[in-house]
C-alpha cells in the first residue's frame, strides 16, 4: 500500500475481501508488484473499480491501462453488466480515453462532513 501511495491499516485486507470479486496485480521481472486493482461488486451485475494504482516510478508506461483491461476482462467474464469507476477530474483523460469508460451523470455524498439538508443524520 505504501509504496503505491496509499495508507495501509491493520485488518484492511480483512475487511475488504468479501467484498472483492478479484484482484488485478501487475509485477515486474523480478516479481515486484508495480500495478493492481480492486473489483469490488455487489453479487450480481455491477462491479467497481477501486483502489488502483501504479508504482509512482513507473507511471505512464501503460502498466495502469493493462491493468484496468484486466479488470473490465476479469468483471465481464464473472458476468458483470457494468463496471462503475470514480475519479477526479484530471485522470478523465486516463478513465474515459485510455481505459475506454464513458462519462456518466452521479451522485455523491460526502459522509464524513457535515450533514446536507435532508439528511435524517442531521
Amino acid at each position: 500500500m505504501r509504496s503505491h501511495g496509499g495508507v495501509p491499516s491493520a485488518g484492511w485486507w480483512d475487511r475488504i475481501r468479501p467484498h472483492s470479486l478479484g484482484w488485478v496485480t501487475a509485477r515486474d521481472a523480478d516479481g515486484l508488484l508495480v500495478g493492481f486493482a480492486n473489483v469490488a461488486w455487489d453479487g450480481d451485475d455491477h462491479a467497481f473499480l477501486l483502489d488502483p494504482k501504479t508504482r509512482g516510478a513507473l507511471q505512464r508506461r501503460g502498466i495502469g491501462t493493462a491493468v484496468v483491461a484486466a479488470a473490465v476482462a476479469g468483471a465481464r467474464t464473472a458476468g458483470c453488466e457494468w463496471l462503475h469507476v470514480d475519479f477526479v477530474d484530471d485522470l478523465a483523460p486516463f478513465y474515459l480515453g485510455a481505459c475506454g469508460f464513458t462519462k456518466t451523470a452521479a451522485g455523491l455524498v460526502h459522509l464524513r462532513q457535515a450533514a446536507a439538508p435532508g439528511d435524517p443524520q442531521r
